[in-house]
């Protein structure tokens, strides 16, 4: 299993969308975070965003996954992007490998 960074963009222009779908899309980040599929997510302090990190045997997958977030299907995610990430210290290097 390798770590993704997932970075949502939050564009203003969608904001209605994220207000709509956020109790959906928490539910489903409970669930992937339950299952260790997700291993931290949050909104970034200005609300420009958010960085989620995930779990998967690869990018495809970590794409897949996403395409299913209530949140993204709902269009209040305006923007993403996906990295490999290799933790190397810390709580999250134990999932590495």
């Amino acid at each position: 299993m390798s770590i993704f960074a997932v970075e949502y963009i939050y564009g203003p222009e969608a904001e209605a969308a994220r207000i709509e779908h956020r109790p959906k899309h928490r539910e489903w980040l409970a669930a992937q975070a339950e299952a260790e599929v997700v291993l931290a997510s949050g909104p970034y302090a200005d609300g420009a965003g958010a960085l989620l990190i995930f779990r998967a045997e690869n990018e495809t997958a970590v794409q897949n996954l996403v395409s299913q977030d209530p949140m993204t299907i709902g269009g209040g995610v305006t923007g993403l992007k996906i990295s490999g990430w290799n933790p190397v210290i810390g709580q999250l290097s134990r999932f590495v490998g």
